[in-house]
Formats: C-alpha cells, structure tokens, sequence
C-alpha cells in the first residue's frame, strides 16, 4: 500500500499525538518501563492469534491494510496493547509496509517479520497472515490440553502435600502423648514416622522458605543460557515427559517450515528462522549444525540424520521431499500426524496422572496410619 506526501500532509495522522504522548512516557520512566518488562511480554500468544486472525479476517473481506489496522486499535481495550498497534498503524501511514511495521516492534519475533514479508512480496499475504493465526491457535490449544491434562494430578498432590503437613503438626503429635504415656518400645516404621514428624514442626517455617526460594530462582534462571544448555537435554531424557517435550516442538518445528517453505523461503533462511523462534536449546543447537551443513552444500535430510532428535520417520520423508521438491508437503503431512499423536499422548498422560497420583496420595496416608496405630494393635494384644 503506497500512500502520497500531498495526502500526509494535508490531514493529521490518526493516534499520533498517542505515540507521541508514549515517546514521551517512555523516556521519562524508563526504570518503570524495565519492571513491566521483566513481567513477560506485553503480546501474548493469545493476543497474536487474535490480531493476525482479525487481519485475515479483514483483508479477505476487501477492507485495505489501514482500515484494518485501525479496526484493531480501536477494538483495543487495554492501553498498552493500543499503543503497540497504534504505533504500527502510523509506521504504514508513513509508507512502511505492515512487515516493516511489525519488524520494528520488539514484540514480534524475526519469524513473524519474515513471513508476513514473504507473504507481501509473493502476493499471499492473507495466507500468510491465515498461517500465522493457526500456528498461533495451534500453541494456545496445546497449552491448555497440556494444562488439562496436569491440572488434576496437581491438585492431588497439592492435597496430599497439605494432609501430611496436617497430620505431621498436629495428628502424630497427639499419638505421641498416647505412646508416651503407654510407655515401650516403638516399631521401626512409627519411629521413623515420629522422627520425620518432629524435624518437619522444628523446622516447618525454613522448609517454606526453602521452597519459595527455590522457586524464585528458577523464575530468576529459566531463561538463562547456560539454565536451559545444562538441563534442556536432561528433560528431553526423562521417560514418558521427554519424548512427549520432544514431540511438542518437533511438531512446531514442522509447521513451522512447511508456512516457511511454501512462502517460498529459502531452506537455509527457513532454518535460521525456525532456530530463532524455538526456544528449546537441543533444538537450537542442532539446527545451528544443520545451517552450518546446509551453507557448505549438505542436504537437508542428511544432516537431520546426524542429530538425536529427529527419528527416522522424518527423516525418510525429508529425504523423499527433497527429490521430489515438495518439502511444504511433506513438512506438512509430518505436522498432521506428530500433531494428532501428541495429541493421543497428552489424552493418555491426562488418564494414567489421575489413578497413578490417587494411588500414591492413598499410599502415602495408609503408611503413616498403619505408623500410628500399629504401636496401639501392640500395646492392646500385651494386656492379654
């Protein structure tokens, strides 16, 4: 969309005094700007997929790029959000194009300014724009069945975490009075029971503190570097959770190159962009070899081959993509089955949580029961 210096200006540009009035808050409160920062980005994925099905939505319908885009700054309710847009709506008032715009914005990644780009040149831009809201709608459904799937097993363990504590405080105690009174020795497992009961109320409060530390410094770490290289392939490793963390970005990584690869990208830069957007340090170390490979004239599927989280299955069809020149396709069709096989394994993990956690809560509770009455079944059998 190309738009004349005559028409500029002889009429004001709509939001302006907005992103002026941001400039200026911007700079006189940066310490301020720095604190929301460290609380996450301002656009999430649900905020994306809703932005870029909106533009699909009205470009399709006929409506022009800025008529859209003040659709979704008017459609804005949150301040912060409004600004975002607003300031993209002037970059393509001023004549930038909606990928230049975007690329300006820290809140995009290099995968989304790439695309869309691609989709401007090649005229495919609403598919692009329709790929990118799928993708996006795609992690958000993931997300919530990954949710689903551990809320339950969470709540049993939050419950059975808060019965020991009651029964370690107050419950064993009580029994204690009785055994001292009583008098004689103790079983070795109401021994052990006591033991554990009395160091967890000496010291209830630095166990707390502990576990709130702890939990603090993973906030504080989980993005560091040398975080996510140390312990991203001991979690790919685990049993059952690995193969499942595997599968999650094996499956974006699929998507991902098939949008890319039928937009035309080459298959060097549609690497290079699907590493900067996955966030997954096995991953980005090993498309970082096969970048390397592909610039000194190695092909795709061998290099694939030499890395340990690719199986042979994609593997295979790579190859068969590659003498065929329908990698798209075949990205495509891997998407489709990784994507329903993750999704039988999330439903299955969902129904193995729930009796597994039940039956480790009823453990834990008999355990410390049979503790606390089998000295009483001893005392009752000794008066006869």
């Amino acid at each position: 969309m190309s738009i004349k210096i005559e028409d500029l200006q002889q009429r004001p540009l709509p939001y302006s005094s907005q992103a002026e009035k941001k400039k200026s808050r911007e700079q006189s409160s940066n310490i301020w700007n720095k604190e929301i920062t460290l609380l996450g980005k301002k656009l999430t994925d649900k905020k994306k997929e809703a932005f870029y099905s909106e533009l699909f939505a009205l470009l399709s319908s006929g409506v022009d790029i800025k008529s859209s885009l003040e659709i979704v700054v008017e459609e804005q309710k949150k301040q912060r959000d409004k600004e975002i847009y607003t300031d993209i709506l002037n970059k393509v008032l001023l004549g930038a194009t909606l990928s230049e715009a975007i690329r300006s914005c820290k809140e995009f990644v290099p995968y989304e300014y790439h695309s869309i780009r691609i989709g401007e040149e090649s005229g495919r831009l609403n598919d692009v724009l329709h790929e990118l809201s799928a993708y996006y709608n795609k992690r958000l459904k993931q997300r919530k069945q990954i949710t689903g799937a551990l809320t339950y097993p969470i709540l049993v363990l939050i419950t059975a975490i808060g019965a020991v504590i009651f029964m370690m405080n107050f419950i064993i105690p009580m029994f204690m009075g009785v055994f001292q009174r009583f008098g004689g020795e103790l079983p070795g497992i109401t021994r052990f029971i006591v033991k554990v009961s009395e160091i967890f109320s000496n010291h209830i409060g630095f166990f707390m503190l502990l576990g709130v530390c702890m939990f603090m410094i993973y906030l504080f770490v989980r993005k560091k570097s040398w975080y996510r290289r140390i312990f991203s392939p001991i979690l790919i490793k685990f049993p059952i959770v690995g193969n499942m963390v595997n599968k999650i970005y094996l499956v974006r990584f699929c998507h991902s190159m098939a949008l890319l690869i039928g937009s035309k990208t080459p298959l060097i830069k549609a690497v290079q962009l699907v590493r900067e957007m996955i966030g997954f340090f096995p991953y980005q170390r090993d498309l970082k070899q096969i970048e390397e490979d592909l610039l000194q004239g190695g092909l795709l599927h061998e290099s694939m081959s030499r890395s340990s989280i690719f199986d042979r299955r994609v593997i295979s069809l790579v190859k068969v993509g590659e003498e065929i020149n329908q990698l798209d396709d075949i990205f495509e069709k891997l998407y489709k089955q990784y994507n329903e096989e993750l999704e039988h394994r999330i439903g299955m993990l969902s129904n193995l949580l729930e009796p597994v956690m039940i039956l480790f809560v009823g453990i834990l509770v008999a355990i410390i029961l049979i503790a606390m009455y089998l000295p009483l079944f001893q005392m009752s059998t000794s008066f006869y």
